[in-house]
C-alpha cells in the first residue's frame, strides 16, 4: 500500500488550484497538486474575454467601484448568490489583478487620448484621461453598468495561467500529472485525502492530507454541445457527492453561453459583443434590441441565450446542413481591432470554420458553458458538513454566482477564491487539532474498495457499453435539461437517467490491460457522471420556478416566496438511483440588496414576504449614511470574513485614500494602490 503524506492536497491544477496551493505554501505548509494534465494545459487557459475587477481606469469605467460590481453580480445571479461572498469577491478582485500584474500578466493597457470604439452598432470617439495612461484597461461585458473586464487581448486565461503556473514552479510546489482522484478518504465527518489512480500505470495510491481541496473545474461534458474541454467531466463534484456527507449546491443552475461557434460549440468570447459585435438573424436583422431594448446584446448570458433560441423558434434562424444558427457580426470592428484584440477569435474562426471574421459573419448558437453549482462551502471555502474538505473555483458552490454567472466573474473567481480559500486552508492546517490521525486500516479499506470497483469493471463480465451510455446521457441532458425546461421533459430525463445509471453498473470492457486503459477510464467516469446528471435533472424537476439560467416554461415566474433558497444534494447510498435533496433558505432580512428586477429579462416574479420590510430598512440606512463605506458596513458587515491581509480598500484614480496613521485603521493600513 503506497501512501503519500502532505499538508494540503489540491485536486485540480487550473488557476484556482494553483493559486490556493501558492497561498498555503507561502504560509509554510506543504502543498501537492493532482492534475489530469500538465497544469498549463488546464481548461483555465481557454478563458478569453477577461476578468472583472472594479479598477475604473478607462473613461467608460469611471465611477466604478465595489458597490457597483456587487450590485451587478447579485442582479446577474437573480438573487441566488450569497451576498456576503459576493462582497468578499468584489473587494479582492482588484487586488488579484494587481498581484497578477506584478507576476507578469501583460494586461492590455490604457492609452491617453482619443480612440474609436463601437457602441450600440455605431462608431464613437472617446477620450482616455492622461492620468490613466499605462494603467490596466477594461472592456464592456454583459450585465454590467460599467466597463470593468480587464483583459489580455482575448487570451486572458492563457496569460494568467502561465503567470500563476510559473509562481507555483518558483514555490517548488509538486504537481503529480496524469493522476486522478477516484474517491475521498473520510472517516465520519472528517476528510483525510483521496484515493488516486495513476493514469499511466493504473496503480492506486492513497494521498493523506490535513486539508483536501477540490478545484477540478466544471461539468460541461454532461452535455453533448459544450464549450468545456474534454477533461471537464465533473469528477471533482462526483467524488464529493459520493461521500454521502458533503453536499452539492444548486446543481440545476447550468449556464449556456450565447456564442459557441456552430456546430462545434467552441467558445467565441463575450468580448466580441462587449467590443461592439451584433447578433443578426437570417434576414440580417439585428434582433436583440427588439427583446432587450436597454441592454441589447449585453444582457446577461442566460437572457441572451434564451432570446436567441426564441428567435430561432420563430423561424428566424439561419438554416444550414447542421441545423439552424444565428449570425455574430464583428466585421464593423475592423481588421486591426479583430487581429489585435480578438486574435484568438480570428484563429478559431479560420481553423474550425474556414471563416474570415474580418469580412464574414460567424455562425453561433448557445452551448453549455458553466456550472454554477458545485461543492457547497462556507465563506471560508470549507464544506459545512465534511471537515477538512475545501473547494474553490467552478467546482465550488461558494456561492457568488447564484443561478447565473456574469461574464468575466469566473476567471476572476479562480484567483480570488484561490487567494481567500488558500489563506483559510493555511489557518486550518495551523491548528494542532487538525493534525492527521487516521488509522492505517481506514486508508487501506478505501484503497481496497476502489480497487474492487475497478476489478468488477474489468473482470465482472458486464455487457453494457460505457461509451454508448455516456452518449445517450449527453443527448438526454442536451434535449431535456437545457436552456428551456419543461416538467414532462424533466420527468422523462430523470427516469431515463436512472435506467442508464442501473445499466452502468453492468458495464463490460473489451480491454483488460492494467496500465493506461482509456476504456476503463470512460467506464468509471461515466458511472460518476450519471450521478451528477441526475443531480442536475432532479434538482431542475423539483425547482418549480424560473431563476437565472434555470428556466421552466411551465413555471416561468421567479418565485421568491417558495424558492428563494439553495438546493443541497447528497448521495446517501451506493445503490441509490436519486440524490437526496434538501434546501438552504436565503435570509432576505440580512441582504444588502433585497430581491427585485434585474434590469433586463422579464419583470415577472413573486416577492418574498420580507422583501418590502428589508427594502425600507435599506433605504433608511442609505439616507442616514453619506460615506459609502459606512453605509455598506451598516447594511451588511462582511470584512471579518476576509483574511486580514485582504481586508483593505482599493484605490482608484478618482478615489484616493489618505496615508496611514502610525496606528492606521484597517482600511488605510492595507490600501492597495492603482495599477
Amino acid at each position: 500500500m503506497k501512501v503519500v503524506y502532505t499538508d494540503v492536497l489540491v485536486i485540480g491544477g487550473g488557476l484556482a488550484g494553483l493559486r490556493l496551493a501558492i497561498a498555503a505554501k507561502r504560509r509554510g505548509h506543504d502543498a501537492l497538486i493532482l492534475s489530469l494534465v500538465p497544469p498549463k494545459r488546464s481548461h483555465s487557459k481557454a478563458a478569453q474575454g477577461g476578468m472583472q475587477a472594479s479598477l475604473g481606469n478607462v473613461i467608460k469605467g469611471q465611477g466604478d467601484n465595489e458597490d457597483v460590481h456587487f450590485e451587478d453580480t447579485v442582479r446577474g445571479s437573480d438573487w441566488g448568490a450569497d451576498q456576503e461572498v459576493v462582497r468578499m469577491f468584489v473587494n479582492t478582485a482588484p487586488k488579484a489583478v494587481r498581484e497578477l500584474a506584478a507576476w507578469g500578466v501583460p494586461w492590455s493597457r490604457v492609452r491617453r487620448g482619443d480612440r474609436t470604439v463601437v457602441i450600440n452598432g455605431q462608431k464613437v470617439t472617446i477620450t482616455e484621461r492622461d492620468e490613466a495612461h499605462g494603467l490596466v484597461a477594461q472592456r464592456d461585458f454583459g450585465g454590467t453598468k460599467k466597463w470593468r473586464t480587464c483583459y489580455v487581448s482575448d487570451c486572458t486565461g492563457h496569460a494568467m495561467l502561465q503567470a500563476v503556473g510559473d509562481q507555483a514552479i518558483a514555490a517548488s510546489i509538486p504537481v503529480h500529472e496524469r493522476t486522478e482522484a477516484l474517491a475521498l478518504i473520510h472517516d465520519g465527518g472528517r476528510c483525510y485525502g483521496a484515493v488516486v489512480r495513476d493514469l499511466v500505470t493504473g496503480a492506486l495510491s492513497a494521498y493523506v492530507a490535513k486539508a483536501t481541496a477540490i478545484t477540478t473545474g466544471g461539468a460541461g461534458r454532461l452535455y453533448r454541445v459544450t464549450t468545456n474541454a474534454v477533461i471537464c467531466e465533473g469528477i471533482g463534484h462526483a467524488i464529493a457527492l459520493e461521500t454521502g456527507v458533503a453536499a452539492l449546491g444548486n446543481m440545476e443552475a447550468v449556464q449556456f453561453h450565447p456564442t459557441g461557434i456552430f456546430p462545434a460549440g467552441i467558445l467565441v468570447t463575450e468580448g466580441c459583443r462587449g467590443d461592439g459585435g451584433l447578433l443578426k438573424d437570417a434576414d440580417g436583422h439585428r434582433f436583440m434590441p427588439d427583446y432587450e431594448p436597454e441592454k441589447k446584446e449585453l444582457a446577461s448570458r442566460d437572457v441572451v441565450s434564451r432570446r436567441m433560441e426564441e428567435h430561432i423558434a420563430k423561424g428566424k434562424g439561419v438554416k444550414s446542413r447542421f441545423g439552424e444558427h444565428i449570425w455574430l457580426d464583428i466585421t464593423l470592428l475592423g481588421e486591426h481591432h479583430i487581429r489585435h484584440n480578438l486574435r484568438e477569435v480570428f484563429e478559431i474562426c479560420h481553423y474550425f470554420l474556414g471563416v474570415d471574421p474580418v469580412k464574414e459573419m460567424i455562425p453561433v448558437r448557445p452551448a453549455q458553458h458553466y456550472t454554477m453549482g458545485g461543492v457547497r462551502t462556507k465563506p471560508t471555502g470549507e464544506s459545512p458538513t465534511l471537515k477538512g474538505l475545501f473547494s474553490a473555483g467552478e467546482a465550488a458552490c461558494w456561492d457568488m454566482h447564484g443561478f447565473n454567472r456574469l461574464g468575466g466573474n469566473s476567471v476572476a473567481e479562480t484567483v480570488v477564491a484561490g487567494m481567500i480559500v488558500g489563506e483559510y486552508v493555511a489557518d486550518f492546517c495551523d491548528r494542532s487539532e487538525n493534525d492527521v490521525s487516521i488509522p492505517t486500516g481506514v486508508v487501506r479499506g478505501f484503497l481496497e474498495r476502489e480497487q474492487a470497483k475497478l476489478d468488477r469493471l474489468v473482470h465482472g463480465g458486464g455487457t453494457e457499453d460505457a461509451a454508448a451510455i455516456r452518449a445517450r446521457m449527453q443527448e438526454i441532458m442536451t434535449a431535456k435539461v437545457g436552456i428551456f425546461r419543461r416538467g414532462k421533459d424533466l420527468e422523462e430525463a430523470v427516469d431515463e437517467l436512472q435506467k442508464l445509471l442501473v445499466r452502468s453498473r453492468s458495464i463490460g470492457l473489451r480491454s483488460r490491460v492494467p496500465g493506461p486503459n482509456p476504456e476503463l477510464v470512460i467506464a468509471y467516469r461515466t458511472q460518476k457522471m450519471l450521478k451528477l446528471a441526475l443531480t442536475v435533472a432532479y434538482g431542475a424537476l423539483t425547482r418549480t420556478e424560473s431563476r437565472g439560467a434555470h428556466f421552466r416554461e411551465d413555471h416561468p415566474r421567479r418565485n421568491d416566496v417558495q424558492w428563494l433558497k439553495r438546493t443541497l444534494a447528497t448521495w446517501k447510498n451506493e445503490t441509490d438511483t436519486l440524490p437526496a435533496l434538501d434546501y438552504e433558505p436565503l435570509d432576505v432580512r440580512r441582504m444588502e440588496l433585497p430581491p427585485g428586477w434585474r434590469g433586463y429579462g422579464a419583470k415577472d416574479y413573486a416577492d418574498h414576504p420580507d422583501t418590502a420590510a428589508r427594502q425600507a430598512e435599506v433605504d433608511a440606512i442609505k439616507e442616514k449614511h453619506e460615506d459609502r463605506f459606512e453605509r455598506q458596513r451598516a447594511l451588511m458587515p462582511y470584512a471579518h470574513l476576509l483574511p486580514k491581509r485582504l481586508q483593505g480598500r482599493n484605490e482608484r484614480i478618482d478615489e484616493r485614500f489618505p496615508p496611514a496613521e502610525p496606528n492606521g485603521t484597517p482600511e488605510s493600513e492595507f490600501a492597495w494602490e492603482s495599477e
